[in-house]
């Protein structure tokens, strides 16, 4: 284990951690150090496998529910590290956008932020210490077609969170955003090849994002190399959003 963004001591809750980034995420934290805390709302055969993979624990709730978000953070112990990446989709054009698909999108994606920092942010004000890390997206930064309910969603991650950071700071709790670009993961997997084609020609890199590239970039976030940085958002989208 390289001592580099060690997380060694640290207790680290990730949210919608079965799959995908978050499955990346929280092995990587593992893999630093950190005792991790996987939550889930569905997938409890991935997150169990997970949790058993990397020496952590999985702990169901619906983090839309400011009850059941409590509850999480409470189970997962005295929080050092709290990463906010459930997330969901309800794509489509605004003119056919339900009120439902609207609603789910915002409650988990923002709803969800809101209700696990506040909870897990009391344990790290009485602290003095702690790291925050919100999941955006390039499409809160950017916008995209057909997601008006997601890039709300994802925005709204960052102005939450720039400003929890101006709260935080005066007692040593930090509060950054990481807004991956497109990632290889099952929800991009599901893109039509013609979107896929424009937006690997949109990325000066050349190529999709691998779940471990956001994982890297995240675990500096929340390491003790990155303790003088607060309020930022960092893009790792290949150079998409240039």
């Amino acid at each position: 284990m390289s001592s580099f963004a060690s997380l060694e001591g640290k207790t680290a809750l990730v949210t919608g951690g079965s799959r995908g980034i978050g499955k990346a995420i929280a092995a990587e934290l593992a893999e630093a150090g950190a005792t991790v805390v996987i939550g889930y709302q569905s997938a409890a055969e991935e997150a169990e496998a997970v949790a058993s993979e990397i020496g952590g624990r999985a702990v169901q709730a619906d983090v839309s529910d400011p009850d059941e978000a409590r509850r999480l953070v409470e189970e997962a112990g005295d929080v050092d590290l709290l990463v906010n990446n459930a997330g969901i989709t309800r794509d489509g054009l605004l003119m056919r956008m339900s009120d439902d698909d609207w609603r789910a999108v915002l409650d988990t994606n923002l709803g969800g932020v809101f209700h696990t920092c506040r909870a897990a942010s009391r344990g790290m004000l009485r602290r003095r210490s702690g790291s925050i890390v919100n999941l955006s997206s390039v499409v809160g930064v950017h916008g995209n077609p057909g997601q008006t309910n997601y890039g709300a969603a994802k925005a709204g991650i960052i102005g939450f969170t720039k400003s929890l950071a101006r709260e935080l700071g005066s007692r040593g709790v930090r509060a950054n955003v990481v807004a991956p670009g497109y990632v290889d993961t099952r929800l991009t997997q599901e893109l039509p090849d013609e979107l896929k084609q424009a937006m690997l020609q949109n990325t000066p890199l050349g190529r999709f994002g691998d779940p471990a590239d956001v994982a890297g970039a995240l675990r500096f976030l929340c390491s003790d190399e990155a303790s003088f940085i607060t309020g930022e958002v960092l893009l790792v989208d290949g150079g998409l959003g240039i």
